[in-house]
């Protein structure tokens, strides 16, 4: 009876562990597919002198965030594949770039907010809103945030010390050698990460922290254009990504269950703030500030799309 126990434990820890494994395997894949040519490609622009050439071109944005130029490149790698692009990037960057927690914490969140635009644009159009409308409240919402929390930071002296970096920095010696295999060990971390993010995705769902997100803020969205039938697909969409949520915001709007102003806000709202625990996790292990990346987001995003609403809303009264 006994060894039945042990066996039937065995079983279930071996199938556990078979899962997180397969999990974080598919998961670094998807990962390590694009931040490797992404980083030989950066390292081939880096060796051709034209990381300068456009870190000048990318330098008044990143002005106004409060970071080097060559920062950049990273933002502008993310917006058009995804934030492991942008991390690939900002990798191969890191030599001679002397950057302090809120600098990275800032970058974080201007990745956070706008990433990825030509799949998730696409998204939020199929799901009913205007893609121009969506892009420019994705961008600019990026830079505003990005100007207020560097902001904020320098005023009360946030997060000034130096940053502490996940990745290996490669010193500018024209090594080859030594800066392949400190990318190596750069994939070796990501894969250690994905995993501890996974275990903690299934810690989150096991203690129900994802279900409790979703009873704190489901009643507070209607307050922002939404009806109770978009509250929490938005929810889930904030918490799990507009892929997520803009697959179950397309099948109701299908339906059509949802008025087009609400399927608005909506993606409004989950492109200000989407990937509230997988994505703030990943760009936590690379340096960003929960206060920042997390709980100054989820109240700026709030802010704007209740904003946007009501302008919506007055406008629509003056016709």
């Amino acid at each position: 009876m006994i060894t039945d126990c042990y066996k039937n434990r065995w079983n279930q820890l071996k199938e556990l562990a078979q899962s997180l494994g397969r999990e974080t395997w598919l998961t670094s894949w998807e990962l390590i597919r694009i931040t490797i040519p992404v980083a030989i490609a950066t390292k081939i622009l880096e060796e051709l002198g034209l990381i300068s050439s456009l870190s000048i071109v990318l330098e008044p944005v990143m002005a106004v965030l409060g970071l080097p130029g060559a920062l950049g490149l990273v933002w502008a790698t993310a917006l058009l594949t995804n934030m492991y692009g942008g991390i690939a990037v900002f990798a191969a960057l890191l030599p001679g770039l002397a950057l302090t927690s809120a600098q990275v914490t800032v970058l974080c969140s201007a990745m956070l907010i706008a990433h990825s635009l030509p799949v998730e644009l696409s998204v939020s159009k199929r799901a009913g809103a205007a893609l121009l409308p969506i892009a420019l409240i994705r961008l600019l919402g990026a830079v505003i945030y990005g100007f207020l929390l560097n902001r904020i930071c320098l005023a009360f002296a946030l997060w000034q010390q130096p940053a502490v970096l996940l990745f290996k920095a490669t010193a500018k010696s024209g090594d080859l050698l030594q800066w392949g295999l400190d990318q190596g060990q750069n994939q070796g971390m990501i894969v250690v990460v994905i995993f501890l993010i996974v275990v903690c995705m299934r810690l989150f769902r096991a203690i129900g922290f994802l279900r409790l997100l979703e009873k704190i803020l489901a009643p507070v969205l209607p307050f922002f254009g939404m009806s109770h039938r978009a509250a929490p697909i938005t929810v889930v969409g904030m918490i799990m990504g507009i892929g997520y949520g803009g697959a179950l915001i397309i099948r109701e709007t299908s339906t059509g269950k949802l008025a087009k102003e609400e399927v608005f806000n909506s993606m409004a709202l989950m492109g200000l703030c989407h990937g509230l625990v997988e994505d703030t996790l990943i760009m936590a292990a690379i340096g960003g500030k929960f206060g920042g990346i997390l709980w100054g987001r989820i109240v700026f995003s709030l802010i704007v799309t209740y904003l946007l609403v009501r302008g919506l809303h007055l406008l629509a009264a003056d016709e």
